[in-house]
């Protein structure tokens, strides 16, 4: 394999590890040599994460934090930076979904989903950057949506913060960029996870999804996680600023 798309040795931040995509980017990155730190609410998910990476013979550190609570982000990421040598690479990973049509949609609600999708994900970004824009050189990667694109029926709260999510990438990508530092985001279309199956696992509802894919089929784990590598390797020096959207057509049109 080209060297320029290696992951060997590289310090990579995973947000949101403890389940889904999250987890399943974090193991696949730990066994392409990356050094991963994985950051959720769950302690012991995290746990379990790191002993599965172990097993495989891939490296993992931990840490637990909540990043609906803005103030405790820097000082987390300062520590990783310390304790790690640097941040390499940050995959902005952590969200949430929650289908609400838009007459019940409640400030709550409102309030909950762009404070973990798009509020977190700016001050994440901000961390690691501190760390990178010193050392002249780094990788963001934020794990946006088909939904930023095209929307999705009883999703505006998650839509609406998906799209903002683009645009930050845009704007951090203009201000970081000629420091070192490349911002781009990833597209996934509907991917199976433990936290999708119930949905996926309908035949009703698998199938008005796959109308709506040309290629056929939902996606994996596999098809999100060599997008985010590409995006934060080497190979990708020049990219900065891009949506890859891993949709298998759906926003064709």
């Amino acid at each position: 394999m080209d060297e320029r798309f290696g992951m060997e040795g590289k310090v990579v931040l995973v947000t949101g590890a403890s389940r889904g995509i999250g987890h399943g980017l974090a193991l696949d990155l730990a066994l392409r040599g990356a050094r991963v730190v994985a950051l959720a609410r769950s302690l012991p998910l995290l746990e379990e994460l790191r002993e599965e990476i172990g097993s495989k013979g891939g490296s993992c550190s931990i840490r637990a934090l909540d990043l609906r609570d803005a103030a405790a982000i820097g000082p987390a990421f300062d520590a990783v930076a310390a304790e790690e040598g640097r941040i390499d690479v940050l995959v902005n990973n952590a969200g949430m979904g929650k289908p609400i049509p838009a007459l019940e949609l409640s400030e709550a609600d409102w309030d909950e989903m762009l404070s973990l999708n798009l509020k977190a994900a700016f001050f994440c970004a901000q961390a690691a950057a501190r760390h990178m824009l010193a050392a002249g050189k780094g990788r963001i990667v934020n794990m946006s949506s088909q939904a930023a694109v095209v929307a999705i029926p009883g999703e505006a709260a998650y839509c609406a913060s998906k799209g903002g999510l683009n645009q930050l990438t845009k704007a951090l990508a203009l201000e970081w960029s000629g420091r070192g530092v490349t911002v781009n985001a990833v597209g996934p279309t509907f991917t199976y996870t433990p936290g999708t199956a119930e949905r996926l696992d309908d035949p009703a509802f698998r199938a008005a999804v796959l109308a709506k894919i040309p290629r056929g089929r939902v996606g994996t784990i596999g098809d999100i996680a060599a997008a985010v590598q590409y995006l934060a390797s080497d190979a990708a020096d020049l990219v900065t600023g891009a949506f890859l959207l891993v949709d298998g057509g759906w926003t064709i049109e």
